[in-house]
């Protein structure tokens, strides 16, 4: 699975494509893949008596708002981190799962890399509203954008930014499996990006362990971190692409000649 499916899962943003250009000496990566469809609008109904908002409907129970609450503030006080990492993207349909590792580093603001090794490598990079992704086999490279004021708030708390409670129904759940404490975020409100995400988190230190997103159609992409190391300095340079001469380049974030 590619970044482009990759930003639209993990962080459940949309990613502006525009027509590209060909930049003078080089780079193409698949093109960005295109916003999901909006949800149906609700069919009209006769008025009733106003009801709760859905955010009352479920109150977080007190132990998981404790950790909710520890896990933001972890992250508030991240400044940087870099883990490894193993996916694992099911895929419903299909029912066939698709295993990739490699490493991950993330600097404020807005600077995260994911390099993969395995089964085939390939770089991405978010800078700011640029997405960057390099495929070296291919001698490919190509830039992308992605409206990062749609970040859902199961990305932004990464980032020290957001309030999932403000988004989700945050619930403890059931899992023999997991190294940590199970919480369901299920959306507020109907999004077309996913269904549902769940955290696995450690409930002494508060980090994320796992991050499973189940897609609309019911795929699962699952990221375990492994080895995570926060605050250990890394610079900005770390999120440089420099490819080789030759690599061709398209840049689909310049306007059409």
């Amino acid at each position: 699975m590619y970044l482009e499916k990759l930003l639209v899962t993990l962080l459940a943003a949309p990613v502006i494509a525009p027509v590209p250009t060909t930049v003078a000496h080089q780079v193409v990566a698949q093109a960005p893949a295109q916003p999901a469809p909006a949800p149906a609008a609700p069919k009209a109904e006769a008025p009733k008596a106003a009801a709760a908002p859905k955010s009352a409907e479920k109150k977080i129970a007190p132990e998981v708002k404790e950790l909710v609450e520890r896990m933001q503030a972890f992250y508030e006080k991240t400044q940087d981190f870099s883990a490894e990492f193993k996916q694992d993207y099911k895929y419903k349909v299909l029912r066939r799962t698709q295993s990739s590792t490699g490493t991950v580093i993330y600097k404020k603001p807005g600077l995260m890399r994911w390099e993969y090794l395995k089964p085939s490598t390939r770089t991405f990079v978010l800078a700011g509203e640029k997405v960057y992704a390099y495929d070296p086999e291919a001698q490919t490279l190509s830039v992308g954008r992605i409206d990062t004021s749609q970040l859902s708030a199961s990305v932004t708390f990464l980032f020290g930014q957001g309030k999932l409670a403000d988004e989700f129904s945050i619930s403890k759940g059931a899992c023999k499996d997991c190294k940590g404490t199970l919480l369901v975020l299920d959306p507020l409100k109907p999004d077309p990006r996913f269904q549902q995400v769940r955290l696995e988190v450690d409930p002494k230190t508060a980090q994320v362990l796992k991050s499973t997103v189940v897609d609309p159609d019911g795929s699962e992409n699952a990221i375990a971190f492994l080895n995570l190391k926060t605050n250990v300095g890394v610079g900005a340079d770390a999120f440089k692409i420099n490819p080789p001469e030759g690599t061709r380049i398209d840049d689909f974030t310049k306007p059409r000649k």
